[in-house]
């Protein structure tokens, strides 16, 4: 059953309005420095406040909910703990897509972990701990729906949705150009239209999907987004060539900080090397956050697919940005 979901998400973007309202004020034009907030006792993070499972501001404690803050929470904690201090206070503060980097930079906020995507361009102006996560583009689509089974089902007669605008969506539109594609506002919206079989699937990142499924207490399911046969597709506006099995995209989730803060980013990389490390009991603090937060039917599936498919991986590497420099393999003429 879902967790008071109509009234939360209703009530949250008139709370949303007021924090983030309240806190644009405050900031300074420079970056802050995550280690010198820690040993001062006080913090600012960055997350997004509407997206379950990864960031939910709660209107009745002030705080917020989701796999994003409590890898951010147990990262200051763990830096604390290491130098010696008590755990900061926090304070949280909402971190719109667009503004992510200029947030950084006017230090707003210490650090951010809001679905925060490393990439080469980002990387030119503000630095990266982790991956903390490593996820795919998927599809959502209701629990008693046996016909989408793989993303070439699609052509069926299906509605797909996405948010108006999304590279995710345009990916599958590119490969199955008679797939009807409905484009909706948000994520949430699109949701909703699943629910009440106005569309048939949804697209963009698994961990979002799968956060929007827990909290619906698993009324859908995911399925899984591979190349149909070999691709041209262009990325960082070059024609790259994409394989046959091959994921449609992959996104690792860092998080951002001030550029030039070298001893924060290798503090934020040790402390989520900790929370990666097992405990009493075989369960490391970062697979209970996954579970608790995206279901552990989320993290079971995606564990099972690493070790059958080579081309996805299941814990991130924290620290290794060689992804950056990773030749993509160009597209053979016979495929332009």
């Amino acid at each position: 059953m879902a967790r008071n979901s109509t009234k939360r998400l209703g009530v949250l973007v008139f709370a949303v309005a007021i924090v983030g309202g309240f806190l644009a004020a405050c900031g300074s034009t420079e970056p802050r420095n995550l280690l010198d907030s820690i040993r001062d006792g006080n913090v600012v993070l960055g997350v997004k406040f509407d997206q379950p499972g990864l960031g939910l501001y709660d209107p009745e404690t002030g705080g917020v909910d989701g796999f994003d803050a409590d890898v951010s929470t147990y990262v200051v904690n763990a830096i604390a703990d290491q130098l010696g201090v008590d755990h900061p206070k926090i304070t949280w503060r909402e971190t719109p897509s667009a503004r992510r980097e200029a947030m950084i930079e006017n230090g707003e906020v210490d650090m951010i972990a809001a679905t925060y995507s490393i990439n080469a361009a980002r990387s030119k102006k503000v630095d990266f701990g982790g991956p903390y996560l490593t996820t795919y583009q998927g599809l959502l689509v209701r629990e008693d729906d046996d016909s989408i089974n793989t993303l070439t089902d699609l052509n069926k007669g299906k509605k797909l949705c996405s948010v108006s605008g999304s590279t995710s969506a345009q990916n599958v539109k590119a490969q199955l150009p008679s797939v009807q594609l409905q484009e909706y506002d948000t994520y949430s919206a699109c949701v909703e239209g699943l629910r009440r079989g106005k569309v048939d699937a949804l697209t963009t990142d698994e961990a979002i999907l799968a956060g929007y499924n827990n909290f619906w207490g698993e009324q859908f399911k995911l399925v899984e987004m591979t190349y149909p046969k070999a691709a041209c597709v262009t990325s960082s506006g070059k024609k790259v060539l994409k394989k046959a099995g091959a994921p449609f995209s992959t996104e690792r989730y860092g998080i951002g900080l001030g550029k030039g803060d070298t001893a924060s980013q290798e503090a934020i990389n040790a402390a989520l090397d900790k929370m990666l490390t097992p405990e009493a009991g075989g369960t490391s603090p970062w697979t209970k956050a996954l579970q608790d937060n995206l279901g552990t039917s989320y993290v079971d599936m995606i564990a099972t697919r690493a070790e059958r498919n080579d081309s996805f991986s299941y814990k991130p590497d924290p620290g290794n940005l060689e992804f950056l420099d990773s030749p993509s393999t160009p597209c053979p003429a016979d495929l332009q």
